[in-house]
């Protein structure tokens, strides 16, 4: 996952790279940084944790200068440690540079061999590092050409944007697996990965930065380069149905709107009788939306979900059932009591977490419980920056769905079919990526 943002040609450049950061917190909560640069040097602060808990009023005034660039962590390639957080900062034979990536090379570890074979010395367990190592070792001189050079060496998902004292770079994979867009703040350019990022400092939208696309941002202005031609867009459905804020728009496509029409898809492919819509907040609740509303079954709050979770170092000593569960949802007794439950969730990877969820509804006295789910079953490991489990540990890899419903103890199951999950975001299935669900991967 990982959030990226970016701002060129502004005075408050570290303040709304917080602010943006502050936005993409969804997109990952390991870590966060931000590098800012005067035009001479660069100022940096990266800690562990949230962005409201790493930075101060005093760290946003340190962080000088006109452009900065900013990341909140999700960690896929790399361990969980501070030493992986971004941005990443190298001084090297193309000067100073810092790099900020959403995405995953698969083949980060054949490139790293191969330049610690030439003697390169490794900082990180990062694959986002190799490419700041291509870059430094490529023979060009001038950064775009460098740029078109290096990246076509890269296999896989990467959204970059990268930072000299001077100018900035968004760039997005020839496959355009993760988002990329670009906004406008007066004479200042604005680039992250979600619209809403754009919205909390009154951006306005520009467009989406392409598939095989170097934007550049220099001497106050914007120009664009391809580095590859384009190939079919190989876009992550799962920024529709779980990743990307319910506010932020993909494509031209609200995702709070694909999220009710999926919903509406669930009951259409599979209508069934019941009580009450309730979803497992937050992701879902737009898709249980657009159930009760197609359905004319009324949507309720079932679940309650904690939005005040931090580290949690402290077990209890009693036994408490489901307490990883309780510690984030608790169930309102009084809607679920002895009605007939539909449940939409946005997937099932594992199952480990449903079942806890199913226990409590019948705990709190759910007389029936369906469960239905706005993605198709998970049958393969995503392996373009979404920290999914080995194929083994996929229920729905190794279980039919009806073991799936026996294991979870809930009365009915059902998924989404891939054409439902295509058809609610009004594009056509060549523009997504549906390796998880099809096991037909766009970069081997």
């Amino acid at each position: 996952m990982c959030g990226i943002f970016g701002v060129y040609n502004c005075s408050d450049a570290a303040e709304l790279t917080y602010l943006g950061l502050y936005s993409l917190q969804h997109r990952g909560q390991e870590s966060a940084g931000i590098v800012s640069s005067d035009g001479d040097r660069f100022y940096t602060k990266i800690g562990e944790g949230e962005v409201q808990e790493i930075f101060s009023q005093d760290d946003l005034v340190k962080l000088k200068g006109k452009i900065a660039i900013g990341h909140t962590r999700y960690s896929t390639f790399g361990a969980s440690d501070i030493k992986n957080a971004q941005p990443i900062v190298v001084k090297c034979s193309k000067g100073l540079l810092a790099l900020v990536h959403n995405g995953n090379l698969v083949n980060a570890k054949y490139l790293r061999k191969k330049l610690e074979e030439v003697g390169a010395i490794f900082q990180t367990t990062t694959d986002s590092e190799v490419i700041l190592h291509l870059i430094s070792h490529s023979k060009e001189k001038n950064l775009i050409d460098v740029l078109k050079k290096t990246l076509p060496r890269l296999k896989g998902a990467y959204s970059l944007i990268l930072m000299t004292p001077n100018v900035l770079y968004a760039i997005r994979d020839p496959y355009g697996f993760r988002p990329l867009v670009i906004g406008k703040l007066g004479r200042s350019f604005i680039i992250a990965s979600e619209t809403c990022a754009l919205d909390i400092i009154s951006a306005s939208f520009v467009r989406e930065v392409e598939p095989g696309e170097i934007v550049e941002f220099k001497d106050g202005r914007m120009r664009s380069f391809l580095f590859a031609e384009k190939n079919n867009k190989s876009f992550c459905i799962f920024e529709y149905i779980y990743f990307s804020r319910p506010d932020s728009f993909i494509e031209g496509r609200c995702v709070h709107d694909v999220r009710l029409q999926l919903g509406r898809n669930l009951f259409r492919e599979n209508p069934t009788d019941a009580d009450i819509v309730i979803s497992v907040p937050d992701s879902a609740n737009s898709a249980a939306l657009g159930y009760a509303y197609e359905s004319g079954t009324p949507f309720e709050f079932g679940f309650i979900r904690n939005h005040y979770i931090g580290r949690t170092f402290i077990q209890p000593r009693q036994k408490i059932r489901d307490f990883s569960a309780r510690i984030k949802y608790n169930t309102v007794k009084t809607v679920l009591n002895d009605r007939r439950v539909i449940v939409v969730d946005d997937s099932i990877v594992r199952g480990t977490t449903s079942k806890k969820l199913v226990t409590m509804l019948k705990l709190a006295g759910a007389k029936e419980v369906h469960l239905r789910i706005t993605s198709s079953p998970i049958v393969s490991s995503c392996i373009y920056g979404i920290d999914t489990p080995t194929k083994k540990e996929l229920i729905a890899a190794n279980y039919s769905v009806d073991e799936i419903r026996k294991f979870l103890g809930v009365t009915s199951l059902y998924y989404l079919s891939v054409d439902g999950m295509v058809s609610a975001t009004g594009l056509k299935k060549e523009d997504f990526c549906l390796a998880c669900f099809t096991s037909e991967y766009p970069v081997k």
